[in-house]
């Protein structure tokens, strides 16, 4: 398709920054204590602040505008190892992580107290919720993800079947399992073995958000290319659908040029071309504070652009969140 040139309004809306609303950390303690979770901060400040695991090593929970409730995060990587450097990261990597890997019998038992909560409705309990919609402290998912990229976790297939266990002794209705991927390790071993786990109803986000080499040098700064990513993308999403996630910000004090979205949408059509299953597109921006100061979040009106030219040039379905 023939790229459109960029009008004045598109070229202003890209450059836009604005602030943005983000996670909610939610504090939690052991369930043999039965006492609330200490606060940090009232819902209303609570928004665009990181993740907090409260005492937990590897399971946290956030209210997240993509799984649009409550999702409880299982950390892959507590040693924050990742082929990826992305400029909108919120890790500090300058640290180490205290684990070399998952501990998977204390992530079981975190996990299942931190279902626990979601079960009992505890969370709605804590000062800091008061507001809060009912609606948006459901449990909808446990997000494979963490400090790293989750692919990369040594022990990526014990935890998904332990994590699937958890989920089967659960005692309520059924939550899906979702993996955030950088996409650069799903062609390995152990994360198809882990995969097979995963029921039609669970899910896979990869990340894509650049269409260039270039691109991906400059905004994800990984040690993979970006057709190695292409090429796990398209051959996972020609067996299972595979939701894409793609993240767009102001980066030194600009956002993704028209020729950046141009070729992104190109890549996006060469996959749906190529037979992968595409269900979603979902365009974001950076909510929660970064450890690189030179990304910035983008503004929604440069969002909403890049999401209408996905729907018009691809036909996907497409989600500003």
């Amino acid at each position: 398709m023939k790229p459109r040139k960029q009008s004045r309004a598109m070229a202003n809306a890209i450059s836009a920054g604005a602030r943005g609303a983000g996670m909610i950390a939610v504090p939690h303690r052991a369930e043999r204590a039965p006492r609330a979770p200490r606060p940090l901060r009232s819902a209303s400040t609570a928004f665009g602040f990181p993740r907090n695991s409260f005492g937990h090593r590897f399971v946290y929970a956030v209210i997240s505008p993509r799984a649009a409730g409550l999702s409880i995060g299982v950390n892959m990587n507590p040693d924050k190892h990742c082929n990826f450097d992305c400029v909108y990261c919120e890790v500090n990597r300058e640290t180490p992580g205290v684990d070399r890997e998952a501990d998977i019998p204390v992530l079981t038992a975190e996990l299942r107290e931190m279902i626990a909560w979601a079960r009992e409705s505890r969370f709605a309990a804590l000062p800091e919720y008061r507001g809060v919609p009912g609606e948006l402290l459901r449990l909808r998912e446990v997000a494979l993800s963490g400090d790293g990229e989750p692919t990369l976790s040594p022990n990526f297939r014990e935890i998904v079947e332990a994590v699937v266990h958890v989920r089967a002794l659960a005692g309520m209705p059924f939550f899906k399992l979702v993996l955030l991927t950088n996409a650069t390790g799903l062609d390995l071993p152990g994360v198809s073995e882990g995969l097979r786990c995963f029921t039609a109803r669970d899910e896979v986000w990869a990340k894509l958000e650049v269409g260039t080499q270039s691109g991906m040098d400059r905004i994800n700064r990984g040690i993979v290319p970006i057709e190695k990513v292409l090429t796990n993308i398209r051959n996972l999403a020609r067996e299972r659908p595979v939701v894409i996630q793609s993240l767009f910000c102001r980066h030194l004090g600009a956002g993704p040029s028209w020729d950046e979205i141009t070729a992104y949408i190109a890549r996006l059509n060469e996959l749906k071309s190529a037979g992968a299953q595409l269900p979603l597109v979902q365009i974001y921006s950076a909510y929660r504070p970064t450890v690189h100061t030179e990304c910035e979040h983008l503004a929604l009106p440069a969002l909403s652009e890049i999401a209408r030219r996905v729907r018009l040039e691809t036909g996907l379905l497409v989600q500003v969140c």
